[in-house]
């Protein structure tokens, strides 16, 4: 079995490269990837390849801040940006016994302003 944190470095290397050949390598057959916040599923491998080879137009760059990994489940910290906009995403990944990665739930919260009841409270950065 593949290691998970491995598995998931290398998903975001392949992302990041746009190494297409690579990045198919590590979803199952049966991967399903979800989006809670737009409500999007897309399943297959190759669906998914598509997904993110067609899906993300544009000269976007990521950087990975921290993965945690189990035997079969992973989650990793990472922020994306397209040189005018900046998006900061939390991902999940479970594994199948292979170490392929069998669902992906992605969570990309949009930026918000500080709600005015705690500016005093707390230091923005």
């Amino acid at each position: 079995m593949r290691d998970a944190h491995q598995v998931v470095v290398d998903y975001w290397d392949a992302a990041a490269n746009r190494d297409w050949a690579t990045f198919a390598d590590l979803p199952s057959d049966q991967v399903v990837h979800q989006a809670p916040q737009t409500r999007e599923r897309v399943c297959g491998r190759m669906d998914y390849v598509r997904f993110n080879a067609e899906g993300f137009p544009g000269d976007w760059h990521l950087k990975v801040e921290r993965v945690g990994a189990e035997t079969r489940r992973a989650a990793s910290w990472v922020e994306i940006s397209d040189g005018s906009t900046h998006y900061v995403g939390l991902c999940f990944f479970d594994f199948d016994e292979d170490g392929l990665i069998e669902l992906i739930t992605d969570f990309w919260p949009p930026s918000s302003e500080l709600p005015s009841a705690r500016i005093h409270l707390v230091e923005r950065y």
